[in-house]
């Protein structure tokens, strides 16, 4: 990744100076003139904000499994569909396969008894 070269550093000193001569950049009166009514209103629109209860039924409780690095040879539209749900894709890879594998698991504990 490049470093960006317009990127711009202060101190938190300069930062108060700044402020102090009215360099800031926030609309204040803007700020000032937000009602409650109007930031529960923009709270409850905020499509990645959670209002329900988190479903506690699915958690794993403990440490997490030591993880492998491997190298895999996965079919390209198979990948593409699991790159296409975004970030934290190869989680979700290792998760269809740890579901698979417990009910192959579960399916081998029954057959040998």
């Amino acid at each position: 990744m490049r470093k960006r070269n317009d990127t711009v550093r202060y101190t938190a000193k300069q930062i108060k100076t700044k402020m102090a001569r009215g360099e800031d950049r926030t609309n204040w009166d803007k700020v000032d003139a937000v009602t409650g009514a109007r930031l529960e209103a923009s709270i409850q629109a905020d499509v990645d904000d959670v209002h329900s209860e988190p479903e506690w039924t699915r958690i794993i409780v403990g440490i997490p499994a030591r993880k492998d690095h491997i190298n895999i040879r996965v079919d390209h539209d198979v990948l593409q569909w699991f790159r296409s749900k975004g970030k934290g894709y190869q989680t979700l890879m290792n998760n269809v396969l740890r579901a698979f594998a417990q009910t192959r698991q579960q399916s081998d504990t029954r057959n040998s008894q």
